[in-house]
């Protein structure tokens, strides 16, 4: 992440129309009297002038959670060496300095700092505070636990830290520190699937910081730096349009009125009397810079941000500085300077300015000391024609609104970010490969925690599940899932999240425990366990016990068949279902030798037991007795056999080393290969000379390098799957999968360790390439979700010049990256199990990024290579990928399985056992959580345990408008007795961050502008309510719907 270090001028535009908010029905409700006293929100705002340009100040710091120290170290100030930034001193410094003028506004974003500060304050502290979010001085924005990155996060995992960060929020502050608007001044590069989930939030607005440079000089001369992004074609514009505003100096202040104690800009010296005077040349320097930033906006309202990362440690100072920056200027120099500049960007007469930056405010009351400076002159200065107020970015957005303009649209997203022509931000998609991984096993374990919980009432495991909460919430940090940090930052990542699963293994294993009735049919020292290193074939309880039970645990609510593979040392072994006594067929198969061989793996299993697990019940498990039997020497042992085939599919091995698929049924191929990039180096003092490092992909070269095939195959064929362990040289190789009742094919790759002996920085790829016809055009999900069309060498809203053709096409794979051949019909998915960079440079070809190790840094930051070792090696890294295409005769058929498919890759049925005398254990019945199962295209996002004995619950249809001709279509579902161990006695709905009612839900309107595509107004939503013992949800195509519910229990 780059980082300035100069903080941010935010100037906001405050407002004369009031909103009435109608708290009193809201999430915590509270009382009538109490509601009274709170001025917060669009009633905090300071007034504006519909004749002068305003001026928007917003005082803000910008805090990492992880980035070159760790959370802890950012806190509490630790390791100055590597960065003066202590939270904890900004907060203390912020609340005094705000105390000290009620003129004065801050925002604060990150919930997880503020957190851990609330827990550590006395009880004048937090009434100090209360006051301060009620009478709108401090305002919440964002409200997530952090700033999340968009590329690399999908949507569960967003969803789940917003509601996380607004539930603490709303429990602690009521209905006041509710955020209204998103703040995304940091990522580097903005999906749709976040715009989308803000409108769904409620949200009235967003304001980011990064944009690409083309796109903003495009932007800044046709006044579309602010716009209605149009974030969901199949939900609508009453529920996915979203006022949008990029703001005109990423989110730093003006440059030479940083004014806090990481800078080094000169102070308002406002005493006539001093040598030092400066008051009429420091404002005549910020009425330039005014000039020039309104002059791209649309309005005479501006925004400046005036903070940055851990700015405001000391807040005093900055205050007095910007209370005296907002007190002097003139209009006639304004409108000179600004008009110049600014002016040709922006539409209104309202600008921003973002005044502060990274860990600002640790000296509050020296910067607001100079800002109250800045805003007396200025104001004195420039009399009835200029507005310089204290604002927020909510304050902002409702000027904007008042004046009821049109404004341009966008539909696409903005990957990827590009801040100069060789320096696109696209190495971060796959950097830090494992800690990407395990963030997503974070994911599917929560899931299952929190749905275990649910369905067995559990009770006293509140404090370890809200622990998991936090640490999935800091793993969607920009910096932390991005695999943008140090690498002792990412290793501290690392361990928040390990001793969160560590936990909820107790949380899963008491569940289990209780639900199936083997806690209490077993020996008091029963617990079930649960492998965390299957990744690398390493299980203890399967490994050092002859006989042992296996709990598949299902946290989908479908019925879902998969295939265990448990890691064993010995040759023969018997499985038995331990609901209803079937003995499924067992295959013994080697551990290929690459992942026996993975640094730091001390395991002794060399082999692998694969059957199937049919039909384990939605939100239900199954459970299964492995018993080694006598006979031994029955493991696969490899064949002459030179492919391997089924009904669909023959795979071979060509003479270049490279795997190739052919359809038996059909006209398509695909050749899969892997290639390495070697990394530019360069001193990073010019564009032309970046080098490629964690956040920059850059190649040195214009095509990647083949690898010179040194390897082998073996094939190993049996009743449950056929497996080609394929080895490219000593550190690629892959075993590619065809299991016996599936469609697709599975990839299960291992790459590394990187050899870095030559001095040469390498990243890794794979290529799948095929005989579609694609013309230039593939598609990428976009969080997980929607599918966004990608054009090679081309973007929607500018006409591209692209200095990069590789990395400049590369955009974020988090689940699916798809070809289609319009003509015949055919189509190719990839499906990964991880976030990682992809692109299709050539017609046909789909190409994903692996693995990297860099050896200079991009200097964007970090300030260490991307160069990442375990156990005193390179770092190894394995992962899957799933291959399905064909030919598409039935969109509903074939596209359900896609879906079906990536969501057993997020949300893969998730696997325990016990070293338990299996003679003590009857039959154990199927469990369900349902009843009944859901119609295929409804998938239960969420269940999990809210407050007062509450469930919180969300529903999703999960097909797009047109991907399918029935499963399109908008379905119903009765809800009342859908569970097996509740009832639902009441139901409300809430917006989807479950902090508002819906129907209290009011976001500002926005118009578009004459020439844009019109939408047709979807029809109002379905009010959900008990009637007749029937509660009814309709969902439209990509709808999500959130309530929380009241039940009432049914016994185990």
């Amino acid at each position: 992440m780059l980082r300035y270090n100069f903080p941010f001028l935010l100037l906001l535009l405050a407002f004369t129309q009031f909103f009435a908010s109608g708290d009193t029905a809201r999430i915590p409700q509270t009382t009538p009297d109490a509601e009274a006293t709170k001025k917060c929100g669009y009633e905090a705002c300071h007034p504006t002038h519909p004749k002068k340009l305003n001026i928007h100040m917003v005082p803000h710091t910008h805090d990492d959670v992880g980035w070159l120290k760790t959370v802890d170290q950012y806190y509490f100030g630790s390791r100055s060496t590597i960065q003066k930034a202590g939270v904890q001193y900004i907060l203390d410094s912020v609340i005094k300095a705000l105390l000290a003028d009620p003129s004065r506004r801050f925002i604060y974003v990150e919930t997880a700092f503020f957190w851990k500060w609330w827990l550590r304050q006395d009880e004048k502290v937090r009434a100090d505070v209360k006051m301060l979010i009620n009478e709108g001085r401090l305002e919440i924005i964002g409200g997530a636990w952090s700033m999340n990155d968009e590329a690399c996060t999908h949507y569960h995992s967003l969803v789940d830290q917003f509601t996380w960060g607004f539930r603490r929020l709303n429990d602690t502050f009521g209905s006041c520190a509710r955020p209204r608007i998103g703040w995304q001044i940091d990522p580097f590069g903005h999906s749709r699937e976040q715009a989308s989930l803000f409108a769904q939030m409620g949200f009235d607005g967003m304001l980011f910081g990064r944009i690409d440079y083309q796109d903003k000089e495009k932007r800044l001369s046709n006044k579309m730096m602010e716009f209605i992004w149009k974030s969901s074609p199949n939900l609508g514009k009453k529920r996915a349009d979203l006022f949008t505003t990029a703001m005109f100096n990423t989110y730093s202040p003006p440059p030479g009125f940083c004014f806090d104690i990481l800078c080094n800009d000169e102070p308002m010296i406002d005493d006539p009397d001093s040598p030092d005077y400066n008051i009429d040349r420091r404002i005549d320097d910020f009425l330039r810079y005014a000039v020039t930033q309104a002059s791209h906006y649309r309005t005479k309202h501006i925004i400046l941000t005036m903070g940055g990362d851990f700015t405001y440690q000391h807040a005093e100072m900055y205050f007095m500085n910007l209370d005296k920056l907002i007190r002097t200027t003139s209009l006639v120099e304004l409108f000179l300077a600004y008009a110049q500049i600014q002016a040709r960007a922006y539409k209104t007469n309202h600008i921003i300015l973002t005044m502060g930056d990274d860990f600002h405010y640790q000296q509050a009351d020296m910067v607001f000391g100079n800002l109250d400076k800045l805003i007396k002159y200025t104001n004195q200065r420039n009399g009835s024609v200029v507005n310089v107020i204290y604002s927020t970015p909510l304050c902002y957005l409702k000027a904007l609104n008042d004046l009821n303009l049109q404004w341009p649209t966008k539909s696409d997203d903005f990957f990827p970010y590009a801040s100069d022509p060789h320096s696109y931000w696209t190495g971060y998609f796959s950097s830090r490969p494992t800690v990407k991984y395990f963030e997503r096993e974070g994911n599917n374990m929560l899931q299952a925690s929190k749905q275990l919980v649910v369905l067995t009432n559990l009770k006293n495991y509140d404090k370890p599940l809200e622990h998991f909460r936090e640490a999935m919430g800091v793993m969607q940090h920009h910096d932390a899932v991005s695999g943008t940090e140090k690498q002792f930052v990412a290793n501290d990542y690392s361990r928040i999240l390990y001793e969160s699963m560590d936990h909820a293994g107790e949380i899963i294993s008491k569940a289990i425990g209780k639900w199936s009735g083997m806690e209490s049919s077993t020996a008091a020292s029963f617990k079930i366990f649960t492998c965390l290193q299957l990744n690398i074939s390493s299980c203890a309880f399967s490994e050092k016990s002859d006989t042992f039970m296996a709990v598949v645990y299902n946290p989908l609510s479908r019925p879902v068949s998969t295939y265990i593979r448990v890691p064993v040392q010995g040759n023969s072994y018997v499985v038995r279902s331990l609901t209803d006594g079937v003995y499924p067929t067992v295959q013994i198969v080697p551990i290929p030798e690459g992942v026996q061989k993975i640094p730091g793996r001390k395991s002794n299993a060399t082999n692998e037991v694969v059957f199937r697990a049919s039909d384990i019940p939605p939100l239900g498990m199954l459970a299964y007795a492995i018993a080694k039997k006598i006979q031994e020497n029955v493991v696969e042992q490899p064949q002459s056999a030179s492919f391997i085939s089924n009904e669909l599919y023959n795979i071979s091995v060509n003479t270049n080393g490279d795997l190739t698929v052919h359809w038996n049924k059909q006209n398509m191929n695909v050749v899969q290969s892997f290639h390495y990039y070697i990394g530019a180096e360069g001193n990073n003092e010019n564009f032309i000379n970046r080098s490629s490092g964690a956040y920059i992909f850059r190649p040195k070269e214009l095509s990647a390098r083949n690898f010179a095939y040194s390897g082998s195959y073996k094939i190993y064929k049996g009743p449950v799957v056929q497996e080609l362990h394929h080895t490219i040289n000593d550190w690629v190789s892959q075993v590619v999968r065809i299991y016996s009742e599936e469609q697709h094919i599975e990839f299960d790759w291992l790459v590394g360790p990187i050899p870095v002996k030559d001095k040469i920085g390498k990243e890794i790829v794979t290529r799948y390439s095929s005989n579609l016809q694609t013309d230039k055009t593939f598609y990428t999900d976009s969080n997980g979700r929607e599918m966004l069309k990608r054009v090679r060498n081309y973007r929607p809203t500018w006409n591209l010049e692209l200095m990069e053709p590789i990395s400049g096409n590369y955009y974020p794979v988090t689940s699916k990256i798809t070809l289609k051949d319009e003509k015949k019909q055919l189509k190719l998915n990839i499906l990964v199990d991880r976030a990682q960079g992809g692109s299709s440079l050539e017609d046909g070809d789909v190409e994903l990024m692996l693995h990297r190790r860099l050896l200079k840094d991009d200097a964007f930051g970090v300030g260490e290579a991307l160069n990442e070792t375990a156990f005193g090696e390179g770092l190894v890294v394995r992962g899957t990928h799933y291959l399905f295409g064909g030919k598409v005769k039935n969109t509903d058929t074939f596209v359900l399985k896609e879906k079906e498919l990536a969501l057993k890759l997020a949300l893969h049925p998730w696997i325990l056992g016990a070293s338990v005398n299996l003679t003590n254990i009857e039959n154990i019945s199927a469990t369900s959580g349902l009843n009944k199962a859901l119609p295929p295209n409804v998938h239960i996002l969420t269940l999990e345990p809210w407050k007062d004995d509450t469930i919180l619950l969300r529903l999703e249809h999960l097909f797009e408008v047109g991907e399918g001709q029935r499963m399109s279509q908008p379905v119903e579902v009765n809800i009342q007795n859908l569970f097996s161990t509740f009832s639902i006695e009441s139901i409300k709905e809430t917006t989807l961050g479950a902090n508002q009612l819906l129907s209290e839900n009011k976001p500002m309107k926005w118009e578009p502008e004459m020439n844009d595509v019109i939408q047709n107004e979807e029809e109002s939503r379905q009010t959900v309510g008990i009637h007749d013992n029937v509660i009814n949800v309709l969902l439209k195509p990509m709808e999500i719907r959130t309530f929380i519910l009241t039940v009432k229990r049914t016994s185990l």
